[in-house]
């Protein structure tokens, strides 16, 4: 076989390789990174993430969607529609969005129960995953350090199907043989979780995390044909059929987001992202906030 002439690329591979490029969409965002030559400014950097691609690109796309269920939790209700909170058994107003914040207990012993803290402190409103036992042991620690002190206070019910899997269950072990007779009911707490959510006006999923906790806030906007908002915040994967792996349009198929909804995923650990995605939305907005809170 003669090969092409001296200086002469192979036409196959010419062909193969050098096509002509197609135009891109006109909506198409292009690539773009944050200049340092414009001094250090965080947030104009958490910004550019959106252009900057890869998790930086979906860190900016979580951002988005907690900004939208803010924006639609701070709407006001129509009068016939303001009195709806009745009908669940947390007894919280109702607001334009309810927003369920999950995270895995571990995330409690790390730096991230500050944000958490200051999240429920401030009242912003989040649901979150058990109750009644929560709320007494926040009453009682009476610590403005921690996460249940301030969930107890501003009645925000935190539930927890799984609450005797860790050393809270070592105590509850070892209490039954002194004082036998406690009983933990979780139909209650799977009753409130599941009624918060079919009577919410809209419906947004903050969670941190997989297992039980993103399951089980999962399963119960089930119960409403989807959450309208989700950001997934972890690093599992889906090659093993994990629940903790499975990406955002599993849950649309199952129905537990719509499937008109907007997801996002963000491959990465909590405790690097949470605390520049609160600096990013909620923190921007306290101020909206604060009536509602002093209302309360």
């Amino acid at each position: 076989m003669e090969g092409p002439p001296e200086g002469v690329a192979p036409a196959a591979a010419v062909a193969a390789v050098l096509k002509h490029s197609s135009a891109l969409p006109t909506e198409s965002a292009q690539v773009r990174g944050y200049d340092f030559n414009r001094g250090v400014d965080y947030h104009a950097m958490l910004e550019a993430f959106g252009t900057t691609g890869f998790q930086a690109t979906n860190f900016r796309r979580a951002v988005h969607q907690v900004n939208a269920m803010i924006e639609k939790k701070l709407e006001p209700l129509p009068q016939d529609e303001d009195q709806h909170g009745d009908l669940t058994q947390s007894r919280r107003p109702l607001t334009g969005c309810t927003i369920f914040l999950g995270y895995t207990s571990n995330l409690i012993s790390s730096g991230i129960r500050e944000t958490i803290r200051y999240l429920v402190q401030h009242n912003m409103g989040v649901k979150w995953t058990p109750s009644k036992m929560i709320a007494r042991l926040g009453k009682e620690i009476n610590n403005p350090e921690s996460v249940y002190y301030w969930a107890q206070k501003n009645h925000i019910p935190v539930l927890s199907p799984a609450l005797t899997d860790g050393s809270l269950g070592d105590m509850i072990f070892f209490h039954s043989y002194k004082n036998p007779g406690l009983v933990l009911d979780i139909v209650e707490d799977l009753r409130l979780i599941n009624t918060e959510a079919i009577f919410a006006k809209r419906s947004g999923m903050i969670i941190l995390g997989g297992g039980v906790v993103k399951h089980h806030i999962a399963n119960a906007n089930l119960m409403r044909n989807g959450a309208d908002y989700a950001v997934y915040i972890n690093t599992a994967q889906e090659f093993d059929g994990s629940d903790s792996g499975a990406r955002p349009d599993e849950a649309v198929s199952w129905g537990k987001i719509r499937v008109d909804a907007k997801p996002v995923k963000v491959y990465a650990d909590a405790s690097l992202v949470f605390p520049l995605l609160v600096a990013e939305t909620f923190a921007q907005k306290i101020d909206a906030f604060m009536p509602e809170k002093n209302e309360d």
